[in-house]
């Protein structure tokens, strides 16, 4: 979109199936409508999605939140997000791209990446007919997702020492619905063993799953059809949902997987030439649908500054500094409230308290957690605010920079770190975190001479003496 090269090398044929099918309105509403495909998702009849249904913690009914209701633009334009079959919804962003005038090939999987003067060059790769073939290139994007063969080019992968968890799920057909307006909510259900989510992707087909901690894999060892099948069992909401359901055993969807040790944060998230995006760098949890959130803003991120980079704006390092800088406050954030979250002694009022804490703010009732789960925790208010295709920009406007707020760095670590978790955990936390330097960025300015989207979101931009404001 910014008149630069692009090949994208696709290991599979699309449509082809993927986990990770609720969505949040940054996705739909920003990043959709950013890409020119906002009108196409809105047509496509997805399951829409206005917020969630929890069973979770202390309180033994299910609570609801909807996205409509939590602060603006949300409540008026942006309050809802879907529930989408992947292999179709990717195919749009993938048939989007050719239009983009990205060179697509599919059934090519990279097998290396060459080094030369110090960084990386050269992507040897096999095409759809089993050929060698070789691109030179002056940036790499891996966004080959928890199976990338290039993470350990750039640092070290370090898997969480909390979220030791374990993924069982498959698909049903004709299971209960919530009551309306909330038919299309995931519902999450806390039980004995661990807990469920409950996708329910057209009128007719669910995603279900359960999560558990490693020291209950034993109980899912085996058949993996009859182990999910004992833990649905183990669970009454989510066995009464199913009960007149039928497991779907055909096609895409039927199988029944398992997926585990999936909870990781690289090391590094750059190197000279290349930048890992979404899984290929980090992932934390399915609890609050944040996967692709995550994977497409970092996405955003890596764009603004290689785009810099090419036309020479923007320093190199620099660049992918701020990059990797903001793509760790965003993951931090939901790592930080994950783990309050996964505490079941607590009140939905906690819960509440814990996501103002983690955002650092002192917004009414449910605010905070609402905008955290919508994907919007460190985007400004209007992150929507954007033209279709080359639409406005992700960050704030230019005029009133000397105003803008910024959280101090002592004031976020103590916000990021004030948890209750054992050594190695608190390790692994300043891992995430690590590379705040100074004030860290958020969409707005944090400091001198910083960076800031440009106009069209597609760039960094240099705002020149910038005086923030007293921190608060």
């Amino acid at each position: 979109m910014r008149g630069h090269r692009v090949v994208l090398l696709e290991r599979q044929r699309f449509p082809r199936y993927q986990i990770g099918e609720s969505l949040l309105p940054s996705t739909i509403h920003g990043i959709c409508r950013m890409l020119g495909v906002y009108e196409e998702v809105e047509k496509a009849g997805f399951m829409r999605k206005a917020g969630g249904t929890f069973r979770w913690g202390k309180q033994p009914d299910p609570w609801t939140f909807a996205f409509a209701a939590g602060p603006e633009p949300l409540k008026s334009t942006a309050g809802y997000a879907y529930q989408v079959e992947r292999s179709k919804f990717d195919a749009l962003l993938l048939d989007n791209a050719k239009r983009k005038g990205v060179d697509v090939r599919e059934q090519c999987s990279a097998s290396e990446l060459v080094r030369e003067g110090g960084r990386v060059a050269r992507v040897r790769y096999t095409d759809d007919t089993g050929g060698e073939r070789g691109i030179r290139t002056r940036f790499v994007v891996d966004a080959s997702g928890n199976q990338s063969r290039f993470y350990n080019l750039v640092g070290e992968r370090v898997y969480s020492k909390l979220f030791q968890n374990v993924a069982m799920f498959g698909y049903f057909k004709n299971g209960k619905r919530l009551p309306a307006p909330n038919q299309g909510n995931i519902l999450c259900a806390a039980f004995e063993l661990g807990w469920f989510w409950y996708i329910p992707l057209t009128a007719e087909l669910t995603s279900v799953g359960a999560v558990i901690a490693r020291e209950h894999a034993n109980k899912i060892q085996g058949d993996p059809e009859a182990g999910l099948l004992r833990l649905i069992q183990a669970c009454p909401l989510v066995r009464d949902f199913l009960a007149e359901a039928t497991r779907v055993t055909e096609g895409q969807y039927g199988q029944v997987r398992v997926r585990k040790d999936y909870s990781y944060c690289n090391t590094q998230f750059s190197a000279p030439g290349l930048a890992l995006v979404g899984d290929s760098a980090c992932f934390i949890d399915p609890v609050f649908s944040s996967g692709v959130h995550l994977a497409t803003y970092s996405g955003v991120l890596a764009a603004r500054s290689i785009n810099s980079c090419l036309e020479g704006s923007v320093d190199e390092t620099r660049a992918m500094e701020e990059f990797e800088r903001r793509y760790r406050l965003e993951f931090g954030v939901y790592y930080d409230f994950l783990m309050a979250f996964y505490d079941m002694e607590q009140g939905t009022d906690s819960y509440f308290w814990q996501a103002r804490r983690v955002l650092h703010t002192e917004e009414k009732q449910n605010d905070a957690f609402i905008r955290l789960v919508a994907g919007v925790a460190t985007a400004p208010a209007d992150f929507f605010a954007m033209r279709q295709d080359l639409g406005a920009s992700f960050a704030t406007v230019v005029e009133g920079l000397n105003e803008a707020t910024s959280l101090g760095k002592e004031a976020v670590e103590q916000a990021m770190h004030k948890i209750r978790v054992d050594e190695q955990i608190f390790q692994w936390s300043n891992l995430i975190h690590q590379g705040l330097e100074g004030v860290p960025p958020v969409e707005a300015p944090s400091s001198s001479n910083a960076l800031v989207p440009s106009p069209d979101g597609l760039s960094w931009s240099i705002v020149p003496s910038v005086q923030p404001r007293e921190a608060v």
